[in-house]
């Protein structure tokens, strides 16, 4: 019989394996079974979700321009696509549900995957993929380069995937069948898992250069990665290498971005890969460095900082659309209706649920991230530190703006005055955005992040030339066409968030510029984040035709609506740059 939620429980379901590497050459067949697993996290046994019975599934090794099938096998829990996130592929075998006829439960669906572009890649559910994503269903591709020198010397390559998942009393946090929660922020996790393990443990031989291919697989979770007591090189990004390596101290991957870099182990000792939020650093991985010497040795080669021509020309050939106009331009904006609790006339408050201390008696925006104000439950006190001279009943804890005439609410006798201060330096929500640099990096709300539903959240992709929201936004490109779309993280809105930006197999996209502020290191792109108040330029050079869909990587805000698609003709070949400036 059916329940009201997925099944999580571990009678008779076989225990998880371990992630395999396969190398597969061009003509090659694979088959990929989707299967329930128990794994242990701690010191929960918990049911998940598994491709080829690990978590995350096989890495698959393939070379660049080679073609394979995979025939997936669906034993989960519901329907299935496998969608190959990144590859410029046929659109007939992108998954989703607008290329194939969904996989039924006992069924299977063979896909012919190509890969024109050396890089990692991964692949994932596009049905509920807020449930099997968190359940363990991703795993990587590696596309081997067919230049030989294209990437700079390693020792030796490693896949990590960055990823976290939500338990509550020894099992998986509920999942409805009928409906997506968490809608507001994502369902964020309790526990990080990198490469499937919430502690790992690695080993390094001192001077050896690792390469780690990095995915966040997370269905929210922004992660900073850095290296304590190491140093690390950017070498590549969501589809190959970046124009220009150089050394960092951490790097930011959004959900469903690729990052590579290089580290140099150059002492023998401890060394811990780590997640650096504002507030807090995580633990990802500890690194055990032996003082048995690597060889050959790569110490100057790491320090060797490559310029890619190939990049620096396409920095040249996108240099007339950065003063453009874009062609399209998409807003990113949330409408929030929780309702309200039945009080009298008069008596409502309203707060902030990231930020306990910011209560108003009217519907207003929090002054510190922006976000709507909702009900509290009645009988909630009344805010004091600051009224209106001209509406006494309008009351708040800052120094807002009175909804009936427009004054600035002053500090009340009941506060003694101390909060005048206060009240003076809070800004818009904008500014507040600054110190986290317009990241969520926790679940600041978390009881009303879980009530939060398509039913009374809604995510708008909306295109700012016709209005057109999500599903009704119709766009028509054909091959050969470069089109710039600037992405526009609107401030006003219910609830400010950043949105990692997504295009499907349609091609691949160049940044040309946040904030105005030109790009300074181009990468090929699939995937952008676009932080809270955040306007980005991007380039989508078109080369596959077909019906392609464009969202939000936040597992939760795609199912509930935030995304698109759009339909690429063939062509004639490029059909040449669009809205550049004539020359004087």
């Amino acid at each position: 019989m059916r329940t009201e939620n997925f099944p999580t429980e571990t009678a008779g379901v076989p225990g998880v394996v371990a992630p395999e590497l396969i190398e597969l050459s061009d003509g090659d067949e694979f088959e990929l079974t989707i299967a329930p697993v128990t794994k242990e996290i701690g010191d929960a046994s918990v049911r998940m979700l598994a491709y080829r019975g690990s978590i995350p599934g096989p890495t698959l090794k393939v070379p660049q321009g080679s073609e394979i099938l995979v025939k997936a096998v669906n034993e989960g829990d519901l329907e299935a696509t496998v969608h190959w996130h990144g590859l410029r592929l046929e659109n007939q075998f992108d998954g989703t549900h607008q290329t194939q006829r969904p996989i039924p439960v006992g069924e299977s669906f063979t896909y012919r995957l190509q890969f024109p572009d050396p890089g990692v890649y991964w692949y994932h559910p596009h049905i509920r993929q807020d449930y099997g994503q968190e359940l363990g269903l991703y795993g990587n591709i590696l596309v081997v380069p067919a230049e030989a020198d294209y990437w700079p010397p390693a020792h030796r390559e490693v896949f990590l995937t960055l990823d976290d998942i939500l338990l509550e009393n020894g099992k998986v946090a509920p999942f409805s069948h009928h409906e997506t929660n968490y809608v507001a922020m994502g369902r964020f996790g309790t526990t990080l898992l990198v490469a499937g393990e919430p502690e790992l443990a690695l080993d390094a031989r001192s001077g050896e250069v690792v390469r780690f291919y990095l995915t966040d697989t997370a269905n929210t979770r922004v992660f900073k990665v850095g290296v304590n007591g190491a140093k690390m090189k950017l070498v590549g990004g969501d589809s190959g290498r970046v124009e220009r390596e150089e050394l960092v101290e951490d790097v930011i991957l959004a959900p469903s971005e690729r990052v590579v870099v290089d580290v140099l182990f150059d002492k023998p000792g401890s060394v811990t890969l780590e997640h650096r939020t504002p507030e807090r650093v995580y633990a990802l991985a500890e690194v055990t460095v032996a003082e048995e010497p690597a060889e050959p040795e790569l110490a100057n080669e790491f320090e060797t900082l490559r310029v890619n021509q190939d990049l620096s020309a396409e920095r040249a050939r996108i240099a007339p659309y950065i003063e453009a106009a874009p062609d399209k331009t998409l807003a990113f904006v949330a409408e929030m209706n929780l309702g309200e609790p039945k009080a009298e006339a008069g008596t409502a408050v309203y707060g902030c649920p990231m930020h306990a201390e910011i209560v108003a008696t009217w519907e207003d925006r929090c002054p510190s991230c922006g976000m709507k104000l909702v009900a509290s439950p009645v009988g909630a006190p009344r805010p004091t530190a600051f009224a209106c001279p001209m509406h006494p009943e309008i009351t708040a804890t800052w120094a807002g703006i009175c909804p009936e005439c427009g004054m600035t609410l002053r500090p009340t006798e009941a506060d003694g005055g101390t909060a005048e201060h206060e009240g003076h330096e809070r800004h818009a929500g904008a500014h507040a955005h600054d110190a986290t640099g317009g990241i969520e990096w926790e679940d600041d709300m978390v009881e009303t992040n879980r009530k939060t539903t398509p039913a009374n959240m809604r995510w708008l992709i909306v295109d700012r030339e016709t209005g057109a929201e999500n599903h009704a936004i119709d766009w028509q490109f054909e091959v050969g066409d470069q089109v710039k779309i600037r992405l526009v993280n609107e401030m006003d809105s219910d609830h400010p968030m950043h949105h990692p930006f997504h295009i499907h197999g349609a091609g691949r996209f160049l940044i040309l510029a946040r904030d105005d502020v030109v790009e300074p290191n181009l990468v090929w792109k699939d995937t952008v984040l676009v932080r809270t108040g955040e306007t980005v330029d991007i380039l989508l050079d078109v080369t596959n035709p077909g019906i392609w869909m464009a969202h939000c990587h936040i597992a939760e805000h795609h199912e509930s609506g935030m995304m698109f698609s759009f339909d690429v003709a063939p062509g004639d070949g490029p059909s040449g740059p669009r809205n550049i400036p004539k020359a004087s």
